[in-house]
């Protein structure tokens, strides 16, 4: 078992927040007139990238230290400006006082999101007959972005929804600066030798952040996911890294699909929202 302690969720809150504040930091680089920032907030990172980004949010707090309060009113006057709501995604394992603050200043509670971990390495599986995996080079990235997006445009729709959605051309925005991040690896599944499904992940101070994966319509169903999983568990193995961990949707596909490979539940995160 893979117990969830709060050691494991702070460097796993710690791999998050850093994810998100070097995306802003990619985005900054290439728009630098877009007003992107990535600022440090109790131990986490406030982040923003572009009006309706995945990346505008707050993550990681709650592990080192109070929030302070001078601190949350200047960056909630940063997402103000830009006209965006400030949003906190907050494990349960974080310090309770931040959600009792965050609740006290008008923050509503929207959603929640799971996080699944395992153990690292893992014994190598079966290869699935007519599926290759394979690293996504460099030359290959623009194919591999067109992937992803077209597979994320069909939802996954079991469970809990998300209270939140984004537009196409924003979500390759988000995945092409991700690429840019230190430890990103890309993914390319072909079934009978065609371009089936793509995924990517984050290698980030042992822990493996399992970032998404996306199967064309016209390939679900083969074992496209189930490859593109295993492949990425063992990539992160070898990598040096002990833990592998993915965020869902509570009672999603996405999140049977991982507790079918051997992921647990390790915690839950609350979204909080406050508008503009």
């Amino acid at each position: 078992m893979l117990f969830a302690s709060t050691e494991l969720a702070a460097r796993i809150e710690r791999a998050e927040a850093r994810l998100m504040a070097d995306v802003a930091g990619a985005a900054a680089r290439r728009r630098p007139q877009g007003g992107c920032f990535a600022t440090p907030l109790a131990g986490g990172f406030a982040t923003f990238a572009a009006p309706g980004s995945p990346i505008n949010k707050v993550a990681g707090v709650g592990f080192a230290g109070p929030l302070d309060a001078a601190e949350l009113d200047a960056v909630e006057r940063a997402y103000a400006v830009r006209g965006v709501p400030v949003q906190f995604e907050l494990a349960c394992l974080a310090d309770p006082q931040v959600g009792a603050l965050l609740t006290r200043r008008g923050y509503a509670l929207v959603n929640f999101e799971n996080l699944l971990g395992r153990r690292l390495p893992v014994e190598r599986r079966t290869a699935v007959f007519g599926i290759a995996v394979t690293e996504s080079p460099a030359a290959e990235r623009a194919a591999w972005l067109d992937l992803v997006a077209t597979g994320f445009a069909s939802p996954d729709t079991q469970g809990v929804p998300s209270h939140e959605s984004f537009p196409r051309e924003e979500l390759e925005r988000v995945m092409d600066d991700m690429a840019e991040a230190e430890g990103f690896v890309r993914l390319l599944a072909r079934h009978a030798g065609e371009p089936a499904g793509g995924a990517a992940m984050r290698l980030f101070e042992g822990v493996a952040q399992l970032c998404g994966a996306a199967t064309l319509p016209a390939h679900r169903r083969r074992g496209v996911q189930g490859a593109l999983l295993d492949a990425r568990l063992e990539i992160a193995g070898r990598g040096g890294c002990d833990v592998a961990v993915v965020t869902t949707q509570p009672g999603s596909k996405s999140q049977e699909n991982v507790q079918r490979r051997g992921f647990e539940l390790l915690y839950t995160r609350a979204i909080l929202l406050r508008e503009r």
